[in-house]
């Protein structure tokens, strides 16, 4: 299937590494010129490297805190003046939940919670603000925000705060974006294989004397009983990207391999 992506211009934050970067390579293979975002320059600018060797296409490495409004906002402006607009928004900037975070009630602190909204949904609320205007002044657009299933688990507080907000967020800019040619989607990974989970399964294997595909067969709860590739999860997305994707928008997309039991309808 020609997914009609070739030509168009993406913007993806959060693409140094894991899920984000195989983004960023995902819409490269297609076709997509990509400008990608992060905090740390180094590692983003050899991704950039690194992607364009692969794909032949343009990728341009622009660090980024999209905790502050003004870089968010020279972000998309360097990206239209260096790629002659955007297309293609998909929000992947987050701190990963298990950095350290309490669960419980009685450690939940007002901070706690501060810190994921203003990294993940304020973060994702200002790259949309920013990139919005461009897709509606051209009659055409995609922004896919990657949230997470701790959305459907009421096991911690912060994470099912943050990620729940992000598809209301989601729900919000479909609707009112719609009518102009844009999609908005959301996409929940669950457990993926990504560099971080990767180095910390090899960390585990030297010290229990064990190999790497048994760890991931413990850790893999889910309905194939396979641990997500971060690629895998990238696929989903590139596909929401394009312009096939038409007849989903507003919608959540639960990118983990299937959560036994429960029906979400």
């Amino acid at each position: 299937m020609d997914l009609r992506l070739q030509g168009k211009r993406a913007i993806v934050t959060g693409a140094s590494k894991g899920i984000g970067l195989a983004i960023a390579r995902g819409l490269a293979a297609e076709g997509v010129d990509v400008v990608i975002a992060a905090r740390s320059r180094e590692p983003l600018e050899a991704a950039a490297a690194d992607i364009a060797g692969e794909s032949g296409r343009r990728v341009i490495a622009i660090p980024t805190d999209t905790g502050d409004d003004a870089q968010v906002q020279h972000l998309v402006a360097r990206t239209v003046d260096e790629l002659g607009g955007v297309d293609i928004l998909v929000n992947s900037a987050a701190t990963p939940w298990s950095a350290g975070a309490n669960t419980d009630l009685s450690a939940t602190t007002d901070d706690i919670v501060r810190r994921e909204v203003e990294i993940k949904v304020l973060g994702y609320l200002r790259t949309a603000r920013a990139v919005a205007p461009h897709l509606v002044e051209q009659g055409w657009g995609r922004i896919i925000n990657i949230s997470g299933l701790g959305a459907r688990q009421a096991n911690s507080i912060g994470q099912t705060i943050r990620n729940v907000s992000v598809s209301a967020l989601t729900k919000n800019l479909a609707d009112e974006l719609g009518p102009h040619g844009v999609n908005v989607t959301v996409v929940h990974p669950g457990l993926t294989r990504t560099e971080r989970l990767s180095d910390r399964l090899r960390a585990r294997a030297d010290e229990d004397g064990v190999d790497i595909a048994t760890l991931e067969a413990e850790l893999a709860r889910n309905s194939i009983r396979r641990v997500i590739d971060a690629s895998e999860v990238a696929d989903v997305v590139t596909f929401l990207a394009s312009p096939r994707s038409i007849a989903i928008t507003g919608d959540a997309i639960a990118a983990g391999g299937g959560v036994p039991g429960p029906i979400f309808y």
